[in-house]
């Protein structure tokens, strides 16, 4: 009996985990294109092993326009913990900038519904880090953008870095010998 249920339970695992793959893939494959501009972060942070910290202009533009807690330990965290969404609008490249916090206004043909999430008194879009080989760092140095792929929740899902002229970064990979 007790292996029936333990393969019951894998196969409702397995069925899960795929669903959710399934679910990221569609996501990748039909998100619509959305450039965030990247922010400057704490230099001895930027790269960090084989990832870089990540930090979006538009979260400064949020955090303004949210409502702000009369009585603050500290000005980092004076902004409730939660999640919540932003209208952004795109330019002619998709990149987006700042327009409105959600309400019930219909979305322009430009504008796009993005997602965010507060801990910490710090706002965030989907990552606060990209991973990328051992070895690459250097080649992105160079990253400005972040591209995204957004879905019709608002959902956001980091594709990869790209310069200062919307250019696809792809490193170089050194092979050690």
């Amino acid at each position: 009996m007790r292996n029936k249920i333990a393969i019951i339970s894998a196969l409702i695992v397995l069925l899960l985990v795929n669903w959710s793959i399934a679910g990221k893939e569609s996501h990748l494959k039909n998100g619509k294109v959305v450039y965030l501009q990247l922010a400057p972060v704490d230099p001895r942070s930027l790269m960090q092993g084989d990832y870089m910290a990540l930090r979006f202009a538009l979260a400064n533009d949020v955090y303004r326009a949210l409502p702000k807690l009369e009585k603050s330990l500290s000005w980092r965290r004076n902004i409730d913990a939660g999640d919540g969404r932003v209208v952004v609008t795109l330019d002619k490249k998709s990149v987006a900038s700042f327009n409105r916090l959600e309400n019930d206004l219909p979305l322009e043909s430009n504008e796009v519904l993005m997602r965010y999430r507060v801990r910490s008194g710090k706002l965030k879009f989907a990552t606060n880090a990209f991973f990328f080989e051992e070895g690459t760092a250097k080649d992105y140095q160079v990253a400005r953008y972040g591209q995204f792929r957004v879905d019709n929740k608002g959902e956001l899902l980091l594709t990869s870095m790209y310069d200062k002229d919307l250019k696809k970064i792809i490193p170089v990979k050194k092979i050690k010998k």
